[in-house]
């Protein structure tokens, strides 16, 4: 069993239909590299995947929980719980073991996917500590409100998740390289400082499925590299990832997996070592060697 499988994902803008039946899969601790010419599809998918948008139709499957549409009860295969897994086998067996593990857990607090901006989208007036702790105070403050108990007690649980999630903001600011940031705004910070912090950010709330729009896009040739070994360091941790690019050597140089999105439908997915070095499609090849299709 995949540990992420997407069916027949579909999504229509004012009568365009933009994603025409994309299926794929991506097994634990893999980096799925989306590739292609702009317009094909590729920020749309991920966007559809965050529930930044709503597909038309499909269905998106985590350790075999129908995620999308939500609510349907649907199972792909065993009945499992929503919940993260943990590991990186990546064997039919292993997948299965790694999500029958899962339920185990019953008090997670992962989100299913969480989204790296391509402009990176971090709030001007607050600070960078508070832009990656931001999320995860309002992320796990919803939660206490559905919660039944006397409004002093939840006076004193919201400050400690206030400060524990300032602490666990400021190791992830550390683990990305900015430890002596934590209080710059971003008008304050280079363009790959606001990535970091974008990165940092997205981590905060523990997401099963980390994703990248453009990641490099911003970038000059020296902090493309670091991005893209700060996305190697997080493969190495086991971090479940899709990373839509436009650019073949930052895809080549951090994925396992590739998918190439031609006019909305899958033209080509595989292995990336095997679909960069021989692609099948004669539309991947123009666009491998070119870097664009017609």
């Amino acid at each position: 069993m995949a540990y992420l499988e997407v069916r027949d994902l579909r999504k229509t803008f004012d009568g365009t239909e933009v994603l025409k039946g994309v299926s794929f899969s991506l097994e634990k601790g893999k980096v799925l590299a989306v590739v292609g010419s702009s317009g094909n599809g590729k920020t749309t998918l991920l966007r559809c995947l965050n529930a930044l948008e709503t597909a038309d139709g499909g269905s998106v499957f985590i350790c075999g929980e129908k995620i999308f549409p939500a609510g349907t009860g649907e199972k792909n295969g065993k009945d499992k719980k929503n919940e993260a897994g943990i590991g990186a086998e990546t064997d039919e067996t292993a997948n299965e073991k790694t999500c029958e593990k899962t339920e185990e857990k019953t008090d997670s607090d992962e989100l299913d996917f969480t989204l790296v901006f391509q402009n990176f989208q971090l709030f001007p007036q607050y600070t960078a500590l508070r832009n990656v702790s931001l999320a995860a105070d309002l992320y796990e403050i919803k939660r206490l409100k559905a919660m039944k108990m006397p409004f002093s007690e939840r006076r004193k649980r919201k400050k400690e998740i206030k400060a524990k999630n300032a602490g666990a903001a400021k190791k992830l600011l550390e683990k990305v390289g900015l430890s002596e940031k934590f209080n710059a705004y971003p008008c304050e910070l280079s363009g790959g400082q606001q990535q970091r912090v974008a990165i940092a950010r997205a981590l905060a709330l523990q997401p099963k499925i980390l994703c990248f729009d453009e990641p490099t896009s911003a970038l000059d040739p020296r902090l493309t590299g670091e991005i893209s070994s700060l996305i190697n360091e997080l493969k190495a941790e086991g971090r479940t990832m899709i990373v839509v690019t436009h650019e073949m050597e930052f895809a080549k140089s951090v994925a396992d997996d590739v998918l190439f999105l031609h006019e909305g439908r899958v033209e080509e997915s595989g292995s990336a070592a095997e679909a960069f070095a021989n692609p099948k499609s004669e539309i991947f090849r123009a666009f491998v060697e070119g870097g664009k299709t017609k």
